[in-house]
């Protein structure tokens, strides 16, 4: 008998603790977040919500959204709040580290880049937090990219109004 109370607790902790664990996007969310690149200081991730399409809760870790489309958004954290946000196609935006749930309300697609800040360890050797880390020649060349490619759309989309 005390085994069996034994499992039984071991069981609910184990789930209790699974709840509390960090979703990563990559994972949980796999048709909506998709790795572009990664390396010690960064993690690249594209996200391409459909019309009206939802996420579960997942987290992010510190970084900067760059929005590819016009989208207008719920996050909605694990608290219950929730915030609606307009995206607008080039903006770039700082989110702290975060666990929410998304939900596209728009009638068209909503695309954007995540680019996650990862933090250096405790050794001397680790670059201050004021300081800002150069970007690598593969990095540089991806946030080109995505610039030219906001720019080439910003002509287009003014050409045609």
């Amino acid at each position: 008998m005390y085994l069996k109370i034994v499992w039984v607790l071991a069981f609910v902790c184990l789930l209790g603790s699974v709840s509390g664990v960090a979703q990563d996007p990559l994972k949980v969310e796999p048709a909506h977040y998709r790795l572009a690149f990664e390396n010690e200081h960064v993690q690249v991730v594209y996200i391409h919500y459909g019309p009206h399409e939802k996420s579960s809760l997942h987290d992010h870790p510190p970084g900067v959204v760059v929005n590819l489309t016009n989208g207008h958004l719920r996050f909605s954290d694990q608290n219950g709040s929730v915030q609606e946000v307009r995206a607008t196609h080039g903006e770039a935006r700082w989110f702290p580290a975060f666990r929410h749930r998304v939900e596209n309300l728009s009638d068209t697609t909503y695309d954007g880049v995540y680019i996650a800040v990862k933090h250096a360890g405790t050794g001397a050797t680790t670059t201050p937090k004021s300081a800002t880390p150069a970007m690598d020649e593969e990095t540089q060349g991806i946030v080109n990219a995505f610039v030219l490619i906001a720019k080439m759309s910003d002509e287009e989309s003014y050409k045609k109004h």
